[in-house]
Protein backbone atom coordinates (compact mmCIF):
# COMPACT_ATOMS: atom_id res chain seq x y z
CA UNK A 1 0.00 0.00 0.00
CA UNK A 2 3.24 2.19 0.80
CA UNK A 3 4.04 2.52 -3.27
CA UNK A 4 0.68 3.65 -4.42
CA UNK A 5 0.19 5.94 -1.08
CA UNK A 6 3.92 7.69 -2.57
CA UNK A 7 2.82 7.65 -6.44
CA UNK A 8 -0.70 9.63 -5.44
CA UNK A 9 1.13 12.17 -3.16
CA UNK A 10 3.74 12.40 -6.08
CA UNK A 11 1.15 13.28 -8.74
CA UNK A 12 -0.37 15.24 -6.54
CA UNK A 13 2.67 17.40 -5.75
CA UNK A 14 2.77 19.04 -9.24
CA UNK A 15 -0.91 18.61 -10.13
CA UNK A 16 -2.77 19.47 -7.22
CA UNK A 17 -4.56 23.22 -6.32
CA UNK A 18 -1.95 24.74 -5.09
CA UNK A 19 -0.02 24.24 -8.37
CA UNK A 20 0.56 26.76 -11.00
CA UNK A 21 -0.06 24.78 -13.38
CA UNK A 22 0.75 27.48 -15.92
CA UNK A 23 4.53 29.11 -14.73
CA UNK A 24 4.86 24.77 -14.65
CA UNK A 25 3.70 24.75 -18.40
CA UNK A 26 5.95 28.23 -18.95
CA UNK A 27 9.05 26.62 -17.50
CA UNK A 28 9.22 24.16 -19.78
CA UNK A 29 8.42 26.21 -22.55
CA UNK A 30 11.65 28.10 -21.64
CA UNK A 31 13.36 24.82 -21.56
CA UNK A 32 12.69 23.78 -24.41
CA UNK A 33 12.83 26.59 -26.06
CA UNK A 34 16.79 27.06 -25.29
CA UNK A 35 17.47 23.78 -26.40
CA UNK A 36 15.60 24.58 -30.10
CA UNK A 37 18.27 27.47 -29.89
CA UNK A 38 20.95 25.63 -28.94
CA UNK A 39 20.37 22.66 -31.66
CA UNK A 40 18.36 24.26 -34.24
CA UNK A 41 19.86 26.21 -37.13
CA UNK A 42 18.21 29.03 -37.17
CA UNK A 43 18.79 31.44 -40.92
CA UNK A 44 16.19 33.91 -40.56
CA UNK A 45 14.88 36.83 -38.22
CA UNK A 46 10.95 36.09 -36.82
CA UNK A 47 8.30 37.71 -39.39
CA UNK A 48 5.48 37.29 -38.56
CA UNK A 49 3.63 36.57 -41.82
CA UNK A 50 5.72 34.15 -42.75
CA UNK A 51 5.32 30.84 -40.19
CA UNK A 52 8.93 29.44 -41.16
CA UNK A 53 10.73 32.03 -39.30
CA UNK A 54 8.35 31.75 -36.37
CA UNK A 55 11.66 29.23 -34.83
CA UNK A 56 13.52 32.58 -34.45
CA UNK A 57 11.18 33.80 -31.57
CA UNK A 58 13.03 31.26 -29.04
CA UNK A 59 16.65 32.70 -30.16
CA UNK A 60 17.31 34.94 -27.09
CA UNK A 61 13.95 35.27 -25.64
CA UNK A 62 13.68 31.65 -24.07
CA UNK A 63 16.66 32.34 -21.75
CA UNK A 64 14.87 35.92 -20.83
CA UNK A 65 11.60 33.90 -20.38
CA UNK A 66 13.72 31.43 -18.32
CA UNK A 67 15.15 34.55 -16.24
CA UNK A 68 11.53 35.66 -15.53
CA UNK A 69 10.58 32.62 -14.41
CA UNK A 70 13.25 32.23 -11.61
CA UNK A 71 12.15 35.98 -10.25
CA UNK A 72 8.24 34.47 -10.20
CA UNK A 73 9.69 31.50 -8.38
CA UNK A 74 11.92 33.98 -6.13
CA UNK A 75 8.27 35.89 -4.92
CA UNK A 76 6.54 32.74 -4.39
CA UNK A 77 9.24 31.37 -2.29
CA UNK A 78 9.58 33.82 -0.31
CA UNK A 79 5.91 34.39 0.49
CA UNK A 80 4.08 34.96 -2.96
CA UNK A 81 1.42 37.99 -2.41
CA UNK A 82 1.33 37.89 1.09
CA UNK A 83 5.61 38.16 1.78
CA UNK A 84 6.88 36.57 4.84
CA UNK A 85 7.45 38.54 8.01
CA UNK A 86 11.17 39.27 8.71
CA UNK A 87 12.61 36.34 11.00
CA UNK A 88 11.04 33.79 8.37
CA UNK A 89 12.47 35.94 5.43
CA UNK A 90 16.01 36.31 6.75
CA UNK A 91 16.00 32.06 6.53
CA UNK A 92 14.40 32.03 3.16
CA UNK A 93 17.27 34.82 1.70
CA UNK A 94 20.26 32.43 3.25
CA UNK A 95 18.40 29.79 1.43
CA UNK A 96 18.44 31.24 -1.52
CA UNK A 97 22.06 32.26 -0.87
CA UNK A 98 22.84 28.61 -0.57
CA UNK A 99 21.21 27.76 -3.67
CA UNK A 100 22.90 29.94 -5.48
CA UNK A 101 26.25 28.92 -4.43
CA UNK A 102 25.45 25.51 -5.82
CA UNK A 103 23.81 26.77 -8.85
CA UNK A 104 27.35 28.60 -9.88
CA UNK A 105 29.24 25.25 -8.92
CA UNK A 106 26.84 23.15 -11.39
CA UNK A 107 27.02 25.68 -13.65
CA UNK A 108 30.99 25.42 -13.71
CA UNK A 109 30.75 21.73 -14.16
CA UNK A 110 28.54 22.27 -17.14
CA UNK A 111 31.18 24.38 -18.57
CA UNK A 112 33.61 22.50 -18.09
CA UNK A 113 31.37 19.32 -20.22
CA UNK A 114 33.18 21.60 -23.64
CA UNK A 115 29.31 21.62 -24.41
CA UNK A 116 29.60 24.93 -26.94
CA UNK A 117 26.68 26.53 -25.38
CA UNK A 118 26.85 29.75 -22.92
CA UNK A 119 25.53 27.92 -19.69
CA UNK A 120 22.67 30.46 -17.55
CA UNK A 121 23.68 28.95 -14.35
CA UNK A 122 26.68 30.84 -13.32
CA UNK A 123 24.01 34.38 -14.15
CA UNK A 124 21.54 32.96 -12.49
CA UNK A 125 23.45 32.12 -9.28
CA UNK A 126 24.87 36.29 -9.03
CA UNK A 127 21.07 37.48 -10.32
CA UNK A 128 19.44 35.24 -7.14
CA UNK A 129 22.26 37.05 -4.74
CA UNK A 130 21.60 40.41 -6.42
CA UNK A 131 17.49 39.70 -5.77
CA UNK A 132 17.79 39.19 -2.01
CA UNK A 133 17.59 42.74 -0.97
CA UNK A 134 14.61 43.12 -3.28
CA UNK A 135 12.46 40.40 -1.64
CA UNK A 136 10.63 42.55 0.90
CA UNK A 137 10.41 45.53 -2.28
CA UNK A 138 6.46 46.17 -3.08
CA UNK A 139 5.02 44.76 -6.41
CA UNK A 140 4.62 48.54 -7.71
CA UNK A 141 8.18 49.78 -6.91
CA UNK A 142 9.47 46.30 -8.42
CA UNK A 143 7.65 47.23 -11.88
CA UNK A 144 8.97 50.09 -11.80
CA UNK A 145 12.30 49.45 -11.10
CA UNK A 146 12.30 46.33 -13.60
CA UNK A 147 11.54 48.81 -16.51
CA UNK A 148 14.08 51.73 -15.31
CA UNK A 149 16.78 48.90 -15.29
CA UNK A 150 16.11 47.48 -18.86
CA UNK A 151 15.89 50.83 -20.69
CA UNK A 152 18.77 52.56 -18.60
CA UNK A 153 21.61 49.86 -18.27
CA UNK A 154 21.74 49.45 -22.07
CA UNK A 155 23.38 52.94 -22.66
CA UNK A 156 26.25 51.22 -19.91
CA UNK A 157 26.82 48.06 -21.37
CA UNK A 158 28.56 48.78 -24.59
CA UNK A 159 31.60 50.66 -21.91
CA UNK A 160 31.54 47.48 -20.40
CA UNK A 161 31.62 45.20 -23.26
CA UNK A 162 34.61 46.68 -24.21
CA UNK A 163 37.08 46.78 -21.02
CA UNK A 164 40.32 45.06 -20.92
CA UNK A 165 39.64 42.25 -19.07
CA UNK A 166 37.55 40.39 -21.46
CA UNK A 167 40.80 40.39 -23.98
CA UNK A 168 43.09 39.41 -21.37
CA UNK A 169 44.51 35.58 -21.44
CA UNK A 170 42.10 34.90 -18.71
CA UNK A 171 38.85 36.58 -20.12
CA UNK A 172 36.57 33.80 -21.46
CA UNK A 173 36.71 32.06 -18.67
CA UNK A 174 35.86 35.56 -16.94
CA UNK A 175 33.08 35.87 -19.37
CA UNK A 176 31.74 31.81 -18.66
CA UNK A 177 32.22 32.00 -15.13
CA UNK A 178 30.12 35.43 -14.81
CA UNK A 179 27.54 33.98 -17.33
CA UNK A 180 28.28 37.31 -19.25
CA UNK A 181 26.48 36.02 -22.28
CA UNK A 182 23.31 37.38 -19.73
CA UNK A 183 24.89 40.44 -18.01
CA UNK A 184 23.79 40.90 -14.74
CA UNK A 185 23.64 44.26 -14.65
CA UNK A 186 20.42 44.13 -17.14
CA UNK A 187 19.64 40.94 -16.46
CA UNK A 188 18.51 41.39 -13.02
CA UNK A 189 15.66 43.54 -14.41
CA UNK A 190 13.89 40.29 -16.20
CA UNK A 191 14.42 38.57 -12.33
CA UNK A 192 12.98 41.58 -10.86
CA UNK A 193 9.89 41.67 -13.63
CA UNK A 194 9.41 38.04 -12.57
CA UNK A 195 9.36 39.12 -8.80
CA UNK A 196 6.77 41.73 -9.44
CA UNK A 197 4.38 39.15 -11.59
CA UNK A 198 4.83 36.48 -8.30
CA UNK A 199 3.61 39.05 -6.26
CA UNK A 200 0.69 39.43 -8.10
CA UNK A 201 -2.31 37.14 -7.46
CA UNK A 202 -1.83 34.95 -10.43
CA UNK A 203 -5.18 32.97 -9.97
CA UNK A 204 -6.78 35.55 -10.38
CA UNK A 205 -8.12 35.68 -14.65
CA UNK A 206 -7.96 39.42 -14.75
CA UNK A 207 -4.40 39.05 -13.61
CA UNK A 208 -3.23 36.56 -16.12
CA UNK A 209 -4.93 38.90 -19.43
CA UNK A 210 -3.47 41.81 -18.23
CA UNK A 211 -0.17 39.50 -18.53
CA UNK A 212 -0.92 38.25 -21.74
CA UNK A 213 -2.52 41.88 -23.35
CA UNK A 214 0.40 43.69 -21.97
CA UNK A 215 3.07 41.85 -22.76
CA UNK A 216 1.57 41.50 -26.15
CA UNK A 217 1.62 45.35 -26.48
CA UNK A 218 4.98 45.93 -25.02
CA UNK A 219 5.96 43.01 -27.54
CA UNK A 220 4.41 44.68 -31.17
CA UNK A 221 5.38 48.56 -29.84
CA UNK A 222 8.78 47.23 -29.84
CA UNK A 223 8.76 45.41 -32.98
CA UNK A 224 7.52 48.51 -34.41
CA UNK A 225 9.89 51.05 -33.03
CA UNK A 226 12.75 48.16 -34.43
CA UNK A 227 11.68 48.23 -37.67
CA UNK A 228 10.97 52.23 -38.02
CA UNK A 229 14.78 52.41 -36.64
CA UNK A 230 15.93 50.04 -39.30
CA UNK A 231 14.49 51.37 -42.13
CA UNK A 232 14.90 54.72 -41.21
CA UNK A 233 18.99 53.52 -41.25
CA UNK A 234 19.11 56.67 -38.40
CA UNK A 235 21.81 54.46 -36.81
CA UNK A 236 23.72 53.24 -39.25
CA UNK A 237 26.77 55.92 -38.60
CA UNK A 238 26.33 55.19 -35.11
CA UNK A 239 27.73 52.39 -33.35
CA UNK A 240 27.35 53.26 -30.07
CA UNK A 241 23.82 54.01 -30.32
CA UNK A 242 23.22 51.05 -32.82
CA UNK A 243 24.21 48.82 -29.77
CA UNK A 244 22.25 50.60 -27.49
CA UNK A 245 19.02 50.66 -29.38
CA UNK A 246 19.35 46.93 -30.72
CA UNK A 247 16.62 44.54 -31.24
CA UNK A 248 18.94 41.52 -32.11
CA UNK A 249 18.38 38.62 -29.85
CA UNK A 250 20.91 38.54 -27.23
CA UNK A 251 22.25 42.05 -27.89
CA UNK A 252 21.80 43.55 -24.55
CA UNK A 253 20.19 46.44 -26.57
CA UNK A 254 17.00 48.34 -25.61
CA UNK A 255 14.40 47.20 -28.15
CA UNK A 256 15.88 43.43 -27.23
CA UNK A 257 15.67 43.48 -23.84
CA UNK A 258 11.94 45.34 -23.63
CA UNK A 259 10.95 43.25 -26.67
CA UNK A 260 11.95 40.09 -24.97
CA UNK A 261 10.39 41.34 -21.85
CA UNK A 262 6.91 41.43 -23.65
CA UNK A 263 6.98 37.99 -24.81
CA UNK A 264 7.87 36.47 -21.87
CA UNK A 265 4.64 38.56 -20.35
CA UNK A 266 2.52 37.54 -22.83
CA UNK A 267 3.89 33.36 -22.54
CA UNK A 268 3.22 33.54 -19.07
CA UNK A 269 -0.10 35.14 -18.98
CA UNK A 270 -1.07 32.71 -21.90
CA UNK A 271 0.11 29.94 -19.96
CA UNK A 272 -1.65 30.70 -17.28
CA UNK A 273 -5.01 31.11 -19.25
CA UNK A 274 -4.51 27.91 -20.74
CA UNK A 275 -4.39 25.72 -17.62
CA UNK A 276 -7.54 27.51 -16.74
CA UNK A 277 -8.84 25.23 -19.10
CA UNK A 278 -9.34 20.90 -19.64
CA UNK A 279 -6.35 21.53 -21.87
CA UNK A 280 -4.07 21.31 -18.66
CA UNK A 281 -4.62 18.03 -18.35
CA UNK A 282 -3.07 17.25 -21.79
CA UNK A 283 -0.14 18.96 -21.31
CA UNK A 284 0.76 17.63 -18.33
CA UNK A 285 3.83 16.06 -19.79
CA UNK A 286 5.18 19.33 -20.91
CA UNK A 287 4.09 20.39 -17.31
CA UNK A 288 6.10 17.92 -15.81
CA UNK A 289 9.15 18.90 -17.38
CA UNK A 290 8.45 22.57 -15.97
CA UNK A 291 8.35 21.29 -12.59
CA UNK A 292 11.20 20.46 -12.66
CA UNK A 293 13.28 23.51 -14.68
CA UNK A 294 16.88 22.85 -13.28
CA UNK A 295 16.91 18.69 -14.03
CA UNK A 296 15.52 19.29 -17.34
CA UNK A 297 17.85 22.17 -18.02
CA UNK A 298 21.17 20.00 -16.65
CA UNK A 299 19.88 16.93 -17.83
CA UNK A 300 20.05 18.44 -21.54
CA UNK A 301 23.77 19.38 -21.35
CA UNK A 302 25.19 16.25 -19.55
CA UNK A 303 23.07 14.39 -22.40
CA UNK A 304 24.67 16.39 -24.86
CA UNK A 305 28.12 15.84 -23.47
CA UNK A 306 27.97 12.18 -23.49
CA UNK A 307 26.14 11.98 -26.88
CA UNK A 308 28.75 13.88 -28.99
CA UNK A 309 31.41 12.53 -26.99
CA UNK A 310 30.48 8.98 -28.01
CA UNK A 311 29.17 9.90 -31.69
CA UNK A 312 31.77 12.72 -32.89
CA UNK A 313 34.79 11.99 -30.11
CA UNK A 314 34.28 15.70 -29.33
CA UNK A 315 31.70 17.87 -27.04
CA UNK A 316 32.31 21.27 -28.67
CA UNK A 317 31.49 20.48 -32.52
CA UNK A 318 28.23 22.57 -32.62
CA UNK A 319 27.69 22.21 -36.26
CA UNK A 320 28.63 18.52 -36.81
CA UNK A 321 26.50 18.10 -33.62
CA UNK A 322 23.41 19.75 -34.76
CA UNK A 323 23.90 17.79 -38.03
CA UNK A 324 22.30 14.65 -36.26
CA UNK A 325 19.24 16.58 -35.27
CA UNK A 326 19.17 15.81 -32.33
CA UNK A 327 16.40 18.33 -31.05
CA UNK A 328 13.40 15.78 -31.26
CA UNK A 329 15.14 12.96 -29.44
CA UNK A 330 16.06 15.35 -26.89
CA UNK A 331 12.80 16.48 -26.23
CA UNK A 332 11.11 13.18 -26.36
CA UNK A 333 13.79 12.06 -24.17
CA UNK A 334 12.97 14.86 -21.36
CA UNK A 335 9.24 15.03 -21.58
CA UNK A 336 9.12 11.21 -20.93
CA UNK A 337 11.75 11.31 -18.03
CA UNK A 338 10.43 13.92 -16.47
CA UNK A 339 7.05 12.64 -16.72
CA UNK A 340 7.86 9.46 -15.47
CA UNK A 341 9.91 11.23 -12.25
CA UNK A 342 6.83 13.30 -11.69
CA UNK A 343 4.27 10.86 -11.77
CA UNK A 344 6.04 8.60 -9.46
CA UNK A 345 8.47 10.18 -7.50
CA UNK A 346 7.49 13.57 -7.65
CA UNK A 347 9.99 16.64 -6.66
CA UNK A 348 12.85 16.83 -9.91
CA UNK A 349 16.29 15.27 -8.46
CA UNK A 350 18.28 18.22 -8.78
CA UNK A 351 15.37 20.40 -7.25
CA UNK A 352 15.13 18.01 -4.30
CA UNK A 353 18.75 17.97 -3.63
CA UNK A 354 19.20 21.60 -3.78
CA UNK A 355 16.44 21.83 -1.24
CA UNK A 356 17.73 19.54 1.25
CA UNK A 357 21.37 21.47 0.92
CA UNK A 358 20.02 24.82 1.37
CA UNK A 359 17.56 23.11 4.57
CA UNK A 360 20.99 21.40 5.67
CA UNK A 361 22.91 24.44 5.25
CA UNK A 362 20.22 26.80 7.06
CA UNK A 363 17.94 24.95 9.26
CA UNK A 364 14.89 26.26 9.91
CA UNK A 365 14.22 28.12 13.37
CA UNK A 366 11.64 26.95 15.68
CA UNK A 367 9.69 29.92 15.33
CA UNK A 368 10.12 29.86 11.84
CA UNK A 369 8.24 26.49 11.51
CA UNK A 370 5.91 27.77 13.72
CA UNK A 371 4.48 30.38 11.53
CA UNK A 372 5.47 28.32 8.50
CA UNK A 373 2.60 29.16 5.65
CA UNK A 374 2.85 26.60 2.50
CA UNK A 375 3.61 28.65 -0.56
Amino acid sequence: MAAPAAVTQAWRSWNGPARLHGIDLARALAVLGMLAAHLITIDESFELGRPETWIDLVNGRSSVLFAVLAGVSLALVSGGIRGQESGRLATTRRRIAVRAAALWIIGAALIATGVPVYVILPAYAILFVLALPALRVRPGILWAIAAAILVGVPWFLPAIDLLPVWESDSGETVFLLLGWAYPFPLWIGFVLLGMAIGRSDLRRPTMQVLLLAGGVAVAVTAAIAASVISASAVLVDAPYLDAVWSASPHSSGILDAVGSAGVALAVTGACLLLCRTPLTWLLAPLRAVGSMPLTAYVGQIVAWAIAAALLLGDTGDLYAFRDLQPFWWFVAGAVLACTAWASIIGQGPLEWLLARLARAVVPERQRDAADRVDT
